[in-house]
């Protein structure tokens, strides 16, 4: 038989299906993507987290109900029978997906306990970050040096997990020695200025720098600078702008510098 007409005749017999496959699925597109608008507006307005763990078990339900629809008209398949079949296997696949199952059921737990939402600061395994998302598998944490760390769900539920303090993570001390009889409030307000002329790129404007005494040695008064970085500056960047910016001071105690150089 000629191609063409064998594939005339099949399209005259399928074409009712194909023209059944093509709505149904171009309806679930625009269902999926109206609803995912919807869901996420809904999360930012309420108190639930919205991590996109969420958001993909309702495109997973969408599709999901898209093709049991497909499946007797077009396929010629029993959903009874492929739910018998799937219920058979269901046993051997859980096992091979028991990771899978551990980190989709504890990223659930995580979430709607509200242990942990994106915008933390957290302290996990070993690793410390702000919390990105929470997906199907894992964790997605970034670091303040801009490394990106997936944590799977499962570690979080039973790993040692510590919510930190935000501004506490951005501070930064600055030790120096003044000399012996520095007027304390010229010294400060020398600093202050100096610090957020120097840092303006990388402090927080929340917080201004502020200058505390520590203690008293043979070279001097023992001061400390206390800065706030940005969360998106790095810390080393941020102590080495402080340094500078009082490096050249009159009150420094030089023979401090020296002795610990």
């Amino acid at each position: 038989m000629d191609p063409v007409e064998f594939f005339t005749q099949w399209l005259a017999r399928n074409y009712g299906k194909l023209i059944l496959l093509a709505v149904v699925l171009v309806v679930a597109a625009l269902i999926d993507k109206a609803l995912t608008k919807v869901v996420r507006r809904i999360l930012d307005k309420s108190q639930v987290p919205n991590a996109s763990i969420f958001v993909n078990i309702l495109r997973v339900v969408v599709w999901a109900f898209a093709i049991g629809t497909l499946l007797q008209p077009v396929f010629g398949i029993n959903p009874t029978t492929l739910f018998t079949a799937l219920g058979i296997g269901g046993l051997a696949v859980s096992l091979g997906l028991k990771d899978t199952i551990a980190n989709v059921i504890g990223g659930f737990g995580l979430m709607l306990g509200r242990v942990i939402q994106p915008g933390d600061y957290v302290k996990v395994a070993g690793i410390t970050g702000t919390v990105k998302d929470i997906n199907w598998r894992q964790t997605v944490v970034r670091e303040r040096n801009g490394n990106v760390k997936i944590i799977p769900n499962s570690i979080l539920n039973t790993a040692s997990l510590e919510k930190l303090n935000p501004s506490n993570e951005m501070l930064v001390r600055v030790p120096f020695t003044a000399k012996a009889g520095t007027d304390i409030d010229e010294m400060t307000r020398q600093v202050v200025q100096a610090v957020q002329r120097d840092t303006a790129d990388l402090a927080d404007p929340r917080f201004p720098p502020k200058v505390r005494l520590t203690g008293y040695s043979p070279y001097g008064i023992n001061v400390e600078v206390c800065a706030y970085a940005k969360p998106e500056s790095l810390l080393p960047d941020m102590i080495n702008a402080v340094a500078r910016s009082i490096a050249n001071a009159d009150f420094l105690e030089n023979r401090a510098i020296n002795k610990e150089s």
